[in-house]
């Protein structure tokens, strides 16, 4: 959930810190720091607890000189936040500097170890232990090293040759990287948990060591530079080479150069992939909040994510990443969809519709619950992980449960190179770009259709026929337009929203392939306006939740047409008589609804699998208005984070 800075090279390290933190502060964060080694061969650490901003006027008043640095935010795990407690951490006696995300689960006991051997500890955090663990690492290492032949004494043994003692000297320099490659190697060795991991060394001030298990980083690779972060955008600008570290590997970073070793495999071949990242999506584009531009940007994130997956011709998706036979995936007789959170909504919505289409039965489990149950799961049953950062550390933990059980593993998630995505034997791209806003709004609609499309795929494995997988693919081709006027009752929303923002408690009801609907559009509101919503299938409101419902208690009806139609009228008119007021989100031409609801917003006619994706549209509109206008830090929501990487 932390954020990761690192810079190594020419130019000034902090412009790169402070603007590559801003990119990062989607990720959540309640403190935030900037380490850089001076010419002096001292660290300069500047800390604070407000935002980047403040980070950055702190800068400009006591200025960090250097050209290596590392830089983070921090969502607290141990400790409160406070300037004590916030990264970089200092080690030994302030020869290393280090930068961790994710958490130490057997910190204390390493703690005392290091306490015992001398070590003095200033802050609550279980990340100090990192730093002094691998302080305590490289004093031994540099104890049993030999001394280097230097100066005059070491060209004369090189016979006076300039080239002998370059060579010398370059070997010299190479014995020193591994050195604190294989201190910081040691350290994490001793570590339960996980960890991002970035260490700048006071002594030796041309390289950087990164190190990963389970928390992100990616290294970029400039010309006479290199950068480290803990997920591409704050690269994007700066360099288009880009290398994933996998867990276990240690990198070794210079100004030119770049090794990675495996920790229990030495030296590996590492891959430089071009950055996925265009500069401008990290941009707000003129639109006040991150959230309201990802908002808007649902009509063309859907088009890439359908982008080469229909097949016209054979009436069908197509997918290239499944890495399973046809008569694998022919053989599969049950699905089990596993996420959190928002993902967990859109599984639900995967749930309705796969069933429909291709009468495989569907069950969706918490992940945060999957990876702790032991339930009983056949041979002919496909994993799907859903995550929109592939770094969720419960949806991770519930894929490599079942990985280890033996069962086919396929992730849905929108990040290339994350670590759900290397670790499931396949699986699907969204392909929506970068989402910055803390609360998911494009990447939800892209998983619900990527599920739709999973549904039209098996489908047609199985009885879908060739007539009924071609209508799916012309509704689904019209799906982008439908969504963009949807989204052309912005105004309106936001009139709606003026209305009700300053209650306290909603009520979000749908039933059948639109209660997932409810649940997320309850989601949302409490994400960022912290107001109490809760979604229900529109039947169970009168099963105790009715018991709520007063003139101060909005209840928001997701209400297009369909088979339970009636019933849900119905279920408003129950409301209705008990003096509650109504938001009825209802198709375009539905006159009946407006004379029962309070406030109604139309939107398009879609079929009913697809009601989802359109009617959300409206229902995030409604959260974003009523969390602007009660004040909120709608892109940067209290307590939470974007990429949940700790249970």
């Amino acid at each position: 959930m932390c954020g990761i800075v690192g810079y190594l090279g020419f130019r000034d390290a902090t412009d790169f810190l402070v603007e590559g933190l801003r990119r990062l502060e989607y990720r959540g964060y309640d403190s935030a720091g900037v380490a850089t080694l001076n010419s002096r061969r001292s660290f300069s650490l500047v800390k604070t607890t407000q935002r980047i901003d403040s980070l950055a006027e702190l800068l400009e008043e006591t200025p960090a000189a250097g050209a290596m640095g590392i830089g983070h935010t921090r969502w607290a795990t141990h400790g409160p936040p406070s300037a004590v407690n916030a990264h970089p951490h200092l080690g030994g006696d302030q020869e290393v500097v280090i930068a961790h995300n994710g958490v130490i689960e057997n910190y204390q006991v390493i703690k005392q170890r290091l306490e015992s051997e001398g070590f003095q500890f200033r802050s609550a955090t279980d990340s100090e232990v990192v730093a002094h663990a691998i302080a305590a690492e490289l004093r031994k290492l540099r104890a049993g090293a030999p001394k280097a032949a230097g100066g005059e004494a070491g060209v004369r043994r090189a016979g006076g040759h300039k080239n002998a003692a370059n060579k010398a000297a370059a070997q010299q320099t190479a014995a020193e990287h591994e050195m604190l490659a294989a201190a910081v190697a040691q350290a994490v060795s001793q570590f339960r948990g996980t960890y991002g991991l970035v260490v700048l060394f006071r002594d030796f001030p041309d390289v950087m060591i990164a190190a990963r298990l389970g928390s992100p980083l990616v290294v970029g690779i400039g010309e006479g530079e290199h950068f480290v972060a803990s997920d591409s955008s704050p690269l994007a600008g700066y360099t288009d080479k880009i290398v994933y570290l996998a867990d276990h590997q240690i990198a070794i970073i210079t100004k030119n150069t770049l090794s990675v070793a495996h920790r229990g495999q030495g030296r590996v071949k590492h891959n430089v992939e071009v950055l996925p990242v265009d500069e401008e999506d990290a941009g707000m584009n003129g639109f006040p909040h991150y959230m309201l531009k990802e908002i808007f940007e649902q009509p063309e994130s859907l088009q890439n994510t359908m982008r080469g997956r229909l097949n016209e011709e054979d009436g069908t998706a197509v997918f290239g990443g499944f890495n399973l036979t046809r008569q694998q995936l022919r053989n599969v007789d049950r699905l089990l969809l596993t996420a959190c959170g928002t993902s967990w909504h859109a599984a639900h919505v995967g749930d309705y519709v796969i069933e429909e289409m291709s009468r495989i039965p569907v069950e969706v489990e918490y992940a945060s619950e999957l990876r702790y149950r032991n339930p009983p799961i056949n041979g002919a049953t496909l994993l799907f992980a859903l995550s929109q950062s592939g770094e969720t550390a419960d949806t991770l933990g519930a894929l490599r449960e079942m990985k280890r059980k033996g069962h086919p593993t396929l992730a849905i998630c929108n990040t290339v190179g994350s670590t759900i995505a290397q670790e499931a034997d396949g699986g699907v791209y969204l392909h929506a770009g970068p989402e910055i806003g803390v609360a998911s709004t494009k990447a939800y609609t892209s998983q619900c259709l990527v599920l739709t499309l999973l549904g039209l795929f098996f489908g047609r494995l199985n009885h879908l026929s060739y007539d009924a997988g071609r209508r799916i693919i012309d509704d689904l081709y019209a799906l982008p337009d439908q969504v963009r006027r949807a989204l052309d009752t912005a105004e309106q929303v936001r009139d709606i929203a003026e209305k009700y923002c300053g209650a306290n408690n909603f009520l979000y009801l749908g039933r059948q392939v639109n209660f997932p609907t409810a649940l997320e559009g309850a989601l949302k509101l409490k994400e960022i306006s912290y107001v109490h919503a809760e979604g229900y299938p529109a039947a169970e409101m009168k099963h105790g939740p009715i018991a709520l419902v007063d003139e101060n208690t909005p209840s928001v009806f997701i209400v297009p047409q369909g088979y339970v139609y009636e019933k849900v009228m119905a279920n408003m008119e129950e409301i209705k008589a008990r003096g509650g007021p109504i938001i009825a989100i209802v198709e375009e031409g539905d006159t009946r609804a407006a004379a029962v609801a309070d406030d109604v917003i139309h939107i398009p006619r879609a079929p009913e699998y697809l009601q989802p994706i359109v009617s959300v549209a409206p229902l995030q509109l409604l959260a974003y208005h009523i969390a602007v206008l009660r004040g909120c830090d709608v892109d940067k929501p209290r307590n939470l984070a974007k990429s949940v990487t700790v249970e």
